[in-house]
């Protein structure tokens, strides 16, 4: 049993049918019909199932089970929302201000090299864990909206946010009088663009009126964490995803798309 609605099987097993025919796939030539492979997919995402046991329990081998799997994830990231979709949805719906947060999505050991020497380049040093990095727009309620695409998890906040090509100029031509995004200290690199807490510079203390700025801003950027809760509760693959590290973008953006379908919100 998934904790799931049947809605959701349906419409991925709707985007999978979709792409069979785009590709040409003649009938029979699948071991497992739409239905099904959602059904791997999703036991995969939900409940973090291995690999393994999804293809002895579908009697289909491991190659053609991790085929199914990546296929979807494919199909799932492509029906994701745009950045500027998104940022216009959240202008459309009202949206005074949005939350802008990373996260990092565990995963397992790489020996990748990083720029640093004898520092593996999926290290981060303030998780203490292999990762991925992913940029996450939430609404003010903390409803996620958009993911970016991972990067490292070596990588600060900010350098994550400045290596995306759209993400800082497509907030700062959304800022104004009447929006702002608002982030933490991790962004205070990007203050100019973003709404971050004031810093505390030189060994001076903080105003009373600055600790109160920073009370109010804390206390409402405090529900952006609710859109990265929500990834990892609702779907156990991102607590540690397995796959290749590179892949954890797609993966996120795949489980925003079930995410919205299956509470029937977008913004």
């Amino acid at each position: 049993m998934l904790p799931i609605g049947e809605s959701t099987v349906a419409f991925l097993s709707g985007l999978l049918s979709g792409e069979r025919a785009r590709r040409g796939t003649r009938c029979g030539r699948r071991m497992l019909g739409c239905h099904q492979q959602a059904i791997l997919v999703l036991r995969w995402f939900l409940d973090a199932t291995r690999v393994a046991q999804l293809a002895r329990d579908n009697q289909i081998s491991a190659s053609t089970a991790y085929r199914y799997l990546h296929e979807a994830i494919d199909v799932l990231a492509a029906a994701a929302p745009t950045l500027h979709g998104a940022l216009l949805a959240a202008r459309t719906a009202g949206y005074s201000h949005v939350h802008l947060d990373g996260t990092l999505i565990y995963t397992d050991r790489s020996r990748a090299l990083g720029p640093t020497a004898g520092v593996d380049l999926w290290w981060s040093g303030k998780h203490r864990h292999h990762g991925g990095n992913v940029q996450v727009i939430t609404a003010p309620d903390g409803w996620p909206l958009w993911t970016s695409q991972v990067r490292p998890g070596r990588e600060h906040d900010t350098t994550c946010a400045r290596t995306h090509p759209e993400l800082l100029p497509a907030l700062d031509t959304w800022t104004d009088l009447d929006h702002a995004v608002l982030a933490d200290l991790g962004y205070e690199g990007e203050n100019q663009r973003l709404t971050c807490p004031i810093k505390a510079t030189g060994g001076q203390k903080l105003t009373a009126e600055q600790r109160t700025v920073n009370m109010l801003h804390s206390a409402t950027r405090a529900r952006a964490e609710r859109g990265n809760t929500l990834f990892k509760t609702t779907f156990k693959a991102l607590r540690r995803v397995s796959l290749c590290p590179w892949r954890i973008g797609a993966i996120t953006a795949a489980a925003l798309v079930l995410l919205h379908h299956q509470h029937g919100r977008t913004t």
